[in-house]
């Protein structure tokens, strides 16, 4: 089990906090598919956009199990403390640190992986998060701004020292973004430096994968992210996994179909018609890439105006597919 503050979470798998993904209805239905724990995706520390619509969805976690998780992300120590402290004031049960986005757009703003380049402020923005709020506070962050520059193990220890009660560690640079191979070997140095957990992330897109992670870094809990990204039952099934060995059968077509609509439902109650319609688009991409046949379901969902067009869109691809006991293929 994965301990954070006084939060018992029911298992050690945790939904990576993603820009414009992570939505509430995501977490909801990851939660449902068997992740024990799930962030927001990251809110702005601007007091000047917490009022807009995006940050209003982005701060809404009604429906959803304790602890109602927020991401902040930001550089200025005063206004991320200020952040901390109007989203408590909003439910937020744990704040967690954003210093892992290696997005251009977020690190030109000396933000995310940014101020990995800068130790100092580091520890101002942890004391100053740690100090506004009595929940627990987190941190997700990289193994360093490039390769030359590893400091993940000495910002572990300063977020220990700080007050930090658990960090999530991407084992990539900023520099490397996306590309290559996630690498452990310094996710197990910080897990051997720190008595708070560890929770592993980068490249986990298989039960055979999570298994293979925890053993070679120790750490107390896994978080994926774009391996969820129209699988979210990866979650039940790395769960099976680590628990007694087990594989589960991927979903019937019949059971994907309930899933994706149930999701698309939500989606849209969630977004309204107009922002519903297109922010939908990715998911039933994502979702496609596991269809025979998808692309056709992902071009007429792309070219869909309106919620009921894509609905009937699903409603008749899957149409053929469910007669059977098929499932889908990985």
């Amino acid at each position: 089990m994965l301990q954070i503050g006084p939060y018992q979470m029911a298992n050690n798998l945790v939904l990576a906090p993603m820009a414009g993904i992570t939505d509430r209805p995501f977490r909801q239905l990851c939660r449902k598919m068997g992740a024990g724990y799930a962030v927001s995706e990251m809110a702005a520390s601007n007091p000047q956009v917490w009022h807009t619509d995006k940050s209003r969805r982005r701060l809404t976690h009604e429906g959803e199990p304790a602890p109602i998780a927020i991401q902040l992300v930001g550089s200025d120590p005063k206004l991320m403390a200020d952040a901390a402290r109007f989203n408590v004031d909003q439910g937020a049960q744990v704040i967690d640190i954003n210093m892992g986005c290696p997005a251009r757009k977020v690190c030109s703003n000396w933000c995310g992986s940014a101020l990995l380049q800068d130790e100092i402020l580091v520890g101002q923005i942890l004391e100053a998060v740690v100090s506004a709020v009595d929940v627990p506070v987190t941190l997700k962050f990289r193994t360093g701004w490039d390769h030359d520059h590893i400091n993940a193990p000495t910002v572990a220890k300063m977020a220990e020292n700080t007050g930090i009660v658990a960090l999530a560690l991407h084992g990539r640079t900023r520099s490397d973004a996306y590309s290559g191979h996630a690498e452990y070997q310094t996710i197990a140095e910080v897990k051997s430096l720190v008595s708070i957990p560890v929770i592993a992330n980068g490249d986990i897109d298989s039960p055979q994968k999570a298994k293979a992670v925890l053993d070679e870094t120790g750490a107390d809990g896994l978080m994926i992210g774009r391996a969820a990204q129209g699988r979210p039952w990866i979650f039940r099934e790395i769960a099976s996994y680590l628990d007694n060995g087990t594989l589960i059968a991927p979903p019937t077509f019949s059971e994907a179909y309930q899933t994706v609509r149930s999701h698309l439902l939500q989606h849209y109650a969630f977004y309204g018609e107009h922002a519903g319609v297109r922010t939908a688009r990715k998911h039933i991409g994502w979702y496609t890439r596991y269809l025979p046949g998808g692309e056709v379901l992902r071009q007429q969902a792309n070219q869909a105006d309106t919620c009921e067009k894509q609905l009937n869109a699903l409603d008749c691809f899957f149409a053929p597919l469910l007669e059977g006991r098929e499932r889908l293929k990985y």
